[in-house]
């Protein structure tokens, strides 16, 4: 039986103030939100407020209130209820990301839990639970009351996000992916904001990535991505701080599932790449201390075996063995360094297409993944390098996609002649705290 009941606005005079650049009011943004979850505004009226908000923008009592709501359309979690305190990390996603595979276990390892709510991956950046599914037996999908055993006993869960977080974020998402309205700043951090805010953790350490292989290519854009989402965070009486992180270089010396676990597993033995651990460790220190936890140092739980112990004991609790051989690629094929030198760049967007047209990403979402696909690299900037070298291995179990892979490639490394000094790039390039 349909309703009688009036609706409180009008879409299109929502639409006709945007576009006039008016603020709109919180109960224009309540109702707009509200009604398009229930199927009353249709995806071309929301299309055209997103439009309007891209070109026109919003303020922080805007995106405030539009965040709100978007939280107000689904459940809220609550872990109030545990042990310990919580906080999580969100990274805007990258080339070789693989920071949340060891940051989670050893955040837990020192005392606070993780609840990871993860997402896939989608083009040329990595998905965390793509990854985690490459562990023979690892399962993403976890009820609520898993998740609250996990973080007590564990202290740490990587899991898939309900569908009842934030569903009108799920819905707008979609428009916007199809509308040419990704890139609106506010709608971008209310999409991220209200997932985690509505997801009930204590802390938030906001990972956006700057560079070449991120969303954001410039520091301008990315800071003030960054400003919007610590300031909802602390709008929101969530504890909220942001690293801008350098993405022009992919992180690690892998892309591709099962080989960023392989790696992530190395640093949590206490070894792997520099850049993986520098800023596993420079994110951890910022979720202890937001939880209160400033008396023990991350590095430590690394070396003891601690972050280890508490990684298998995630991976066992979903299901997963942390003793299996991860899946491997049936074909390789190296990449030759073009002439002798000093590497100079390694572009990370041409990396992460290289690693998904082997098969380690999807062009749509229901797309499968293949767990052993990517690219390993054997020199980053800075190194010397010798004129037929490998410098690269690509990994695929369908060889006929080499050849595509090849050409994402072609102009992804820059050789200075020898005695060159590569161009200095911070990792860690700002830190953003609420005014």
């Amino acid at each position: 039986m349909t309703s009688t009941t009036p609706e409180l606005f009008d879409a299109v005079d929502v639409i006709h103030a945007k576009r006039d650049r008016a603020r709109l009011t919180d109960g224009q943004i309540d109702w707009v939100i509200d009604a398009y979850t229930r199927g009353v505004v249709a995806d071309e009226q929301m299309a055209s407020l997103a439009m309007a908000i891209l070109l026109n923008g919003m303020d922080r009592a805007e995106i405030s209130r539009w965040t709100s709501a978007m939280i107000a359309s689904g459940e809220r979690m609550d872990f109030s209820g545990l042990s310990r305190p919580t906080a999580d990390k969100h990274s805007t996603g990258g080339v070789g990301d693989k920071i949340t595979l060891p940051l989670a276990p050893l955040v837990a390892a020192c005392g606070v839990a993780v609840p990871q709510l993860s997402g896939r991956g989608l083009g040329h950046t990595g998905g965390t639970l793509d990854k985690l599914e490459a562990i023979p037996g690892w399962r993403a999908a976890l009820s609520n009351e898993e998740m609250m055993r996990q973080l007590e006993d564990v202290g740490a869960v990587i899991c898939q996000a309900g569908s009842g977080l934030a569903p009108a974020d799920r819905k707008l998402y979609a428009l916007r992916d199809v509308t040419g309205t990704v890139e609106a700043i506010p709608l971008i951090a209310s999409s991220i904001m209200s997932k985690k805010i509505a997801e009930g953790t204590d802390t938030l350490v906001l990972d956006v990535k700057v560079g070449s292989g991120a969303f954001m290519k410039d520091v301008e854009q990315a800071s003030e991505l960054a400003r919007t989402m610590v300031a909802l965070g602390a709008d929101a009486g969530v504890r909220t701080v942001a690293l801008l992180t350098d993405m022009s270089t992919p992180l690690g010396l892998t892309a591709g599932n099962g080989l960023e676990v392989r790696e992530s597993v190395e640093v949590l033995a206490g070894g792997g790449p520099a850049d993986v651990v520098e800023l596993t460790l420079a994110l951890a220190r910022e979720m202890l201390a937001g939880a209160g936890r400033t008396d023990v140092d991350p590095a430590d739980a690394l070396q003891d075996g601690r972050a280890m112990d508490a990684w298998r004991r995630m991976i066992a609790a979903q299901g997963g063995d942390p003793d299996a051989a991860l899946p491997t690629a049936r074909e390789t094929e190296q990449v030759l360094a073009p002439a002798d030198g000093v590497m100079a760049e390694l572009d990370a967007l041409a990396v992460g297409v290289a690693a998904w047209r082997l098969g380690a990403g999807r062009a749509r979402k229901e797309d499968q993944v293949q767990a052993g696909a990517g690219v390993e690299m054997h020199a980053k900037p800075g190194a010397v390098v010798r004129a037929g070298q490998p410098i690269m291995t690509l990994h695929t179990d369908t060889p006929e996609r080499f050849e595509r892979a090849r050409e994402a490639l072609a102009h992804a490394v820059t050789i200075l002649p020898e005695g060159s000094r590569a161009p200095e790039r911070p990792l860690i390039i700002d830190r953003v705290v609420p005014d």
